[in-house]
């Protein structure tokens, strides 16, 4: 593949907060407002509180979930004050970093989150072949020794793509577990902070004028949601995730394999066809939206070598 000449990446937008209980982000994002820019960074740089009501309360979100506000239906909805807030406040939203799919939307959006599952770090995207996101990666991968860094790929069209990161040119949410909602641990918020500061290093290198090799990245593109075993009549759970699933993220899970331990004791298996990986296994935000794991298809992308074009 020969290289690719991209756009100068020239105003970035990090945001946390988005769900106000995922506080690895909240605590990133308070500390990096702290810290107001002084002129010197070569990149601009807009750092977001997305949902401070849901902060302020410390809940994922106060009416309704944020990162599903951002579809262009959701964005161009008429508002009024009996609005949810969180409705109001992607439009607000839209209109500080975007508009969506404009020429004034921010050059890459980096959205902070929190899963209660076993993930590492995962950078979750709408594209296999945004180039400036998957270098993002590769570099992520090569300098994280004590992370493991993955790509996830949800293939959505950009219309009904629905969270925050889809706003930017380029984005991705940053998701790092596990860490239970409401609590920070240091070794996350570590690997986060670390996470973001590596992403502001690949931009300013790009910037500068560095050319970045070309190679390959595993991409987990997002193939289906699996619900928790239920209750005919009352829809009430019947069952958890097996012992040999749990916290196994990305780990191939094969047909056959134990996937559920019912409350009575019953093993029940993966009955689907093909070998997936699992990911997002029993994470707490999700009981309410009745998904018990997320499976993926993994596959190599081969990305080209990129460099700035400065014309």
């Amino acid at each position: 593949m020969k290289a690719v000449a991209m756009p100068t990446v020239s105003r970035v937008a990090v945001c946390g907060g988005t769900h106000g209980n995922e506080l690895a982000g909240v605590y990133l994002v308070r500390e990096r407002l702290k810290r107001r820019a002084d002129g010197t960074e070569p990149v601009s740089v807009v750092t977001v509180m997305s949902n401070p009501r849901a902060v302020q309360l410390c809940v994922r979100y106060v009416e309704t979930d944020l990162n599903r506000c951002f579809t262009r239906a959701t964005l161009s909805a008429p508002v009024s004050e009996t609005s949810p807030y969180e409705m109001i406040r992607s439009q607000e939203l839209n209109a500080l970093l975007g508009p969506k799919g404009s020429a004034q939307a921010v050059d890459l959006l980096c959205d902070l989150h929190n899963t209660t599952a076993n993930t590492g770090l995962c950078l979750i995207t709408y594209s296999d072949c945004d180039w400036i996101c998957l270098h993002i990666c590769k570099h992520l991968q090569r300098e994280m020794a004590s992370t493991p860094v993955r790509y996830v790929h949800f293939d959505i069209p950009l219309n009904e793509a629905y969270s925050l990161d889809s706003v930017g040119k380029h984005g991705f949410a940053m998701e790092i577990g596990p860490q239970p909602h409401s609590v920070v641990r240091s070794v996350i918020f570590s690997a986060m902070q670390e996470g973001v500061q590596l992403m502001m290093d690949w931009i300013c290198q790009f910037n500068s004028g560095t050319l970045f090799e070309g190679g390959w990245v595993d991409v987990y593109t997002m193939v289906k949601n699996i619900d928790y075993p239920r209750d005919s009549e009352t829809h009430v759970i019947t069952a958890a995730v097996h012992p040999n699933l749990q916290d196994r993220d990305f780990c191939l899970l094969h047909p056959g394999d134990p996937m559920f331990l019912s409350f009575s004791g019953e093993t029940l298996r993966y009955k689907g066809k093909e070998a997936l990986y699992p990911f997002f296994i029993n994470e707490g935000a999700y009981y309410e939206k009745g998904i018990a794991l997320s499976l993926a298809r993994k596959r190599r992308v081969e990305i080209p070598s990129v460099l700035v074009n400065k014309h």
